[in-house]
């Protein structure tokens, strides 16, 4: 990632704009790549896939989503973003609530051991 941005086990994200109540990112995930099942207490999100298949957990429901393909996490669902095929995923993210932090995350599952 560049100097303004995060980097993960996974890849990274850099944000990109944010404001009162919403905040946006640009989520890399590099191939093999799979953040943690996750939710959130304090914000709902939206993710639009610019680039790759991204697979996407919502509930418990599983969808492959390419470019131009959009999904959203409503507030407290779990949620998961993996990459199982060869070119990078992008996504970019657009957070909305109060409470916009990285420590508003619940993991559930962690394949980087970080839950």
């Amino acid at each position: 990632m560049d100097k303004a941005g995060e980097t993960r086990p996974w890849g990274g994200f850099v944000v990109l704009e944010e404001g009162p109540g919403f905040k946006v990112k640009r989520i890399s995930v590099k191939p093999g790549g799979r953040l943690s099942l996750q939710s959130h207490r304090h914000r709902s999100e939206h993710w639009t896939v610019v680039n790759g298949t991204a697979t996407v957990t919502v509930h418990d429901q599983v969808a492959e989503l390419t470019r131009g393909q959009s999904t959203d996490i409503p507030l407290g669902a779990r949620h998961r973003l993996e990459n199982f095929h060869g070119e990078t995923v992008e996504v970019i993210e657009v957070q909305f609530g109060e409470v916009l932090s990285e420590d508003d995350i619940t993991r559930h599952a962690d394949v980087y051991h970080r839950s």
